[in-house]
C-alpha cells in the first residue's frame, strides 16, 4: 500500500447538498438547519431507508420505503404495529429479519428510552437491535451532525482504490483500517453531506466495473490510477525504444504488510483500477431440498382456497407464512418423498393422507444468500371440511388474493405460480379454440423436429391446402 498525498487536501467531494438515494427532499435537510427541524423524525427516516438498503438495490427499495412511511410515519407508529403487519409490508424485500429487528428497536425506543433516539453512533449501535456500525454512523452523521465516518461497499471500493489496498477487503484488519480512514477523512462541519458524497462517488463514478476515472473529483489522489498511468507511460516509452522500470506500486516496503495484496495475486494489467478491492473467494451456498404441498379446497363462493401455516418466530424467514413444508434428506426418491410428506400432512389434519393422492407439480428453485433451496412441490385437493390441529403452528385458509397480501416469501409465490401453471395446462386451450389435440395448424411444416430443410425445399413455393 502506498502512502500517497493526504486525502484531506482533496477537500469536500460535493459542492452542495447531496440528496439521499431513497429519502424525499422533504425529509432530508442539510446539517446546518438541524436545530430548526425534528432531528428524531429525520433520524427515523434515515434509519428505515438504510435498513432497507442493506443488500437491496435502491430501485427496489423506493416503493417499499414510501409505503412504509405512509403506514408508519413515525417511530411511535411503528412501535404500535404488529409483527404480522411488518412482515406483510416487508414481503418480497428479502432478509426478513431486518423488518423484525427494526420494529423491536422502535418498541425499545418508545418503552425504554422515552421515545428519544440515541444521538451518537456509539449509543445507536449499543442500544438498538439490528443497528450495526455502518447504520449507526449514517444516522448519527446525517441526522445529528456527529463527525463520524461510514464504511459500506461503495466506500470500501473508493478507499481501496485510492490507497491500493490489495488485501482481502472483508478481513478484520482491512475493515478496521478503512474505518480509521473514514473517521479521519469526514468533514467536521458537514459530516452527513460528506458521507453521502463519498458513498455516491462509489455508486456513480468509482463503480465496480468500467469506473469513470476521468470524471472522478479525487483522481489526482488515486494510487490505483497512478499505477495505470505509469504502465501506459512505460508502454509508450518501450514503443519508442526507451524502456524505464516501473516501480511496483503494491510494494510498500514493509514486510508482511496486512494491506498489500499477497504475492500469489499480483497486479493484473488488464483490470486496471478494478484490481481493487479484492475479496476472498465466495463461499458456496449449501444445498437443501424441501417438500412443499399446496393444499387446496373449494371455498364458500366456489373459488379455491389454500392452506398456509406460519413459520417459527426465529430462524430463516421467521414468522412468515408458507405452504406446509418439511426438509428432505438428500437422495430421497419420489415415492419416499410422498410418504414422509403424507405423514407430515396427516399430523396437521388429524386424518389419514394417502401418499398416492399427492400429485407432483415439479421443482422450484430459490436462491437465498447462503442457501440453494429446491422446493419439490406437490398438490392435494381436499373434499369437505378439515379440522386442523390447534396445537401445531398457526394456520389458516386463504384465497389467492389473500395469499398475495399475506406475509409470504417470494419463494412461496413461485410455488403457487407453479401450481397455477399446472392447473392451466390441465384445463387446456380456451373456450374459443376449435383445434383438437394432435391436429396441425394450416401450413405447418411436416419436417421432423430438429431436421434442417434443404435450400431447395426452403425456397419451394407453398402448396395449396
Amino acid at each position: 500500500m502506498q502512502a500517497g498525498p493526504p486525502l484531506e487536501e482533496a477537500g469536500p467531494l460535493c459542492g452542495g447538498v447531496l440528496w439521499h438515494p431513497v429519502l424525499p427532499q422533504s425529509i432530508f435537510f442539510p446539517s446546518q438547519a438541524a436545530a430548526e427541524l425534528d432531528a428524531d423524525r429525520r433520524a427515523y427516516a434515515v434509519w428505515v431507508s438504510e435498513i432497507m438498503l442493506q443488500q437491496t438495490q435502491v430501485a427496489t427499495v423506493i416503493d417499499y420505503y414510501n409505503r412504509w412511511m405512509q403506514k408508519w410515519p413515525t417511530l411511535q407508529a411503528l412501535a404500535q404495529a404488529s409483527l404480522e403487519e411488518v412482515n406483510e409490508l416487508w414481503a418480497g424485500l428479502g432478509y426478513y429479519s431486518r423488518g423484525k429487528r427494526l420494529q423491536e428497536a422502535a418498541k425499545k425506543v418508545v418503552s425504554e428510552l422515552a421515545g428519544q433516539m440515541p444521538r451518537t453512533a456509539e449509543d445507536l449501535q449499543k442500544l438498538l437491535p439490528g443497528v450495526g456500525r455502518y447504520t449507526a454512523g449514517a444516522i448519527a452523521s446525517i441526522s445529528y451532525g456527529q463527525a463520524t465516518g461510514v464504511v459500506d461497499g461503495n466506500v470500501i471500493r473508493v478507499l481501496c482504490r485510492l490507497r491500493c489496498i490489495g488485501a482481502d477487503s472483508s478481513s478484520p484488519a482491512v475493515i478496521d483500517r478503512l474505518w480509521d480512514m473514514a473517521n479521519a477523512l469526514v468533514d467536521r462541519s458537514r459530516p452527513g453531506d460528506f458521507n453521502q458524497a463519498l458513498m455516491e462517488l462509489g455508486a456513480t463514478v468509482c463503480v465496480p466495473k468500467a469506473p469513470l476515472c476521468g470524471e472522478c473529483p479525487v483522481k489526482q489522489h488515486c494510487r490505483a490510477r497512478h499505477r495505470v498511468e505509469k504502465e501506459l507511460a512505460f508502454a509508450s516509452q518501450k514503443l519508442f525504444g526507451k524502456p524505464t522500470p516501473v516501480p511496483d506500486v503494491e510494494d510498500c516496503g514493509v514486510g508482511d504488510c496486512p494491506l498489500c495484496p499477497p504475492a500469489t495475486e499480483p497486479w493484473d494489467s488488464s483490470l486496471g483500477v478494478t484490481n481493487f478491492p479484492r475479496k476472498a473467494a465466495k463461499k458456496q451456498p449449501r444445498v437443501e431440498r424441501t417438500a412443499t404441498c399446496v393444499l387446496e379446497r373449494r371455498g364458500c363462493h366456489g373459488a379455491p382456497e389454500y392452506l398456509i401455516v406460519q413459520r417459527p418466530s426465529s430462524g430463516l424467514l421467521a414468522g412468515l407464512w408458507e405452504f406446509p413444508s418439511l426438509p428432505l434428506a438428500q437422495g430421497l426418491q419420489e415415492e419416499k418423498q410422498k410418504e414422509v410428506l403424507a405423514d407430515h400432512l396427516q399430523a396437521w389434519m388429524g386424518q389419514p393422507v394417502v401418499a398416492g393422492d399427492l400429485r407432483l407439480i415439479g421443482e422450484v428453485v430459490h436462491i437465498f444468500s447462503h442457501i440453494h433451496q429446491t422446493y419439490v412441490v406437490y398438490s392435494l385437493h381436499l373434499d369437505g371440511d378439515v379440522t386442523l390441529d390447534p396445537a401445531l403452528s398457526p394456520s389458516r385458509w386463504v384465497t389467492e388474493d389473500e395469499f398475495h397480501t399475506s406475509a409470504v416469501s417470494t419463494a412461496m409465490k413461485k410455488v403457487l405460480k407453479a401450481r397455477e401453471k399446472q392447473h392451466g395446462e390441465e384445463i387446456g386451450p380456451g373456450k374459443g379454440s376449435k383445434r383438437k389435440r394432435g391436429t396441425k395448424l394450416q401450413g405447418a411444416s411436416t419436417t421432423r423436429p430438429g431436421t434442417q430443410l434443404s435450400l431447395r425445399a426452403f425456397l419451394r413455393a407453398p402448396t395449396s391446402p
